[in-house]
């Protein structure tokens, strides 16, 4: 059963050696900047991760699959949400 999962997920996340070593460049970058040393925020900084991750899917397998695009959307909205509480 997890083999026929992972088999189904390499056809849209690409394969995950792939995947994990354009992740964590990705992320390996975003953490040298100044703007992530200042933002200790755990929801931004999480929400920022995770649409890295979701760069790297998109990057390493398959580009039109829909779910990553509405992830990356998904991980912004809560943030944005977020920032909306906190002015009220």
């Amino acid at each position: 059963m997890i083999e026929q999962i992972l088999q189904e997920r390499a056809k849209t996340h690409g394969d995950f050696k792939e995947q994990a070593k354009i992740s964590q460049i990705l992320k390996d970058q975003m953490a040298q900047t100044d703007g992530w040393k200042e933002m200790w925020d755990p929801v931004k900084r999480e929400a920022l991760q995770m649409i890295q991750h979701k760069i790297a899917r998109i990057l390493a397998g398959n580009p039109n699959e829909i779910d990553h695009w509405r992830d990356i959307a998904g991980y912004a909205t809560l943030v944005a949400k977020e920032l909306e509480n906190a002015k009220s």
